[in-house]
């Protein structure tokens, strides 16, 4: 059994500043306000996770209410960090399990 999406969240936090990737200052309000998916042209995918599904989604926690169990984050972030130099796979994991944890099914994970 997959551990809890608050447990989650927070490795997906601690994933990113591992990576040196967890950013002191917000973006400008204009980048969140994107209606593009996962704010694909103002935001990078470790900003949006940061700044917009993090938040959302402890919100949601927070006020004990349902929470997404349609959500796929993990292709959008094999794809995202494919190219990069950095070892993004427990990051990745860490993504996965989210989904899993969520939807209640397993993420099919690359080789």
């Amino acid at each position: 059994m997959n551990p809890d999406p608050q447990t989650r969240l927070n490795a997906i936090e601690q994933e990113l500043k591992a990576l040196s990737w967890w950013q002191a200052q917000p973006p400008a309000p204009e980048a969140l306000a994107s209606q593009e998916p996962f704010c694909l042209d103002t935001l990078t995918f470790p900003q949006w996770l940061q700044f917009v599904l993090l938040p959302r989604m402890q919100a949601l926690l927070d006020a004990g209410a349902p929470l997404p169990t349609r959500i796929a984050l993990y292709p959008m972030a094999t794809e995202c960090f494919k190219d990069l130099p950095e070892n993004t796979r427990a990051l990745e994991e860490a993504i996965a399990q989210l989904d899993e944890s969520l939807t209640g099914k397993r993420v099919v994970r690359e080789a």
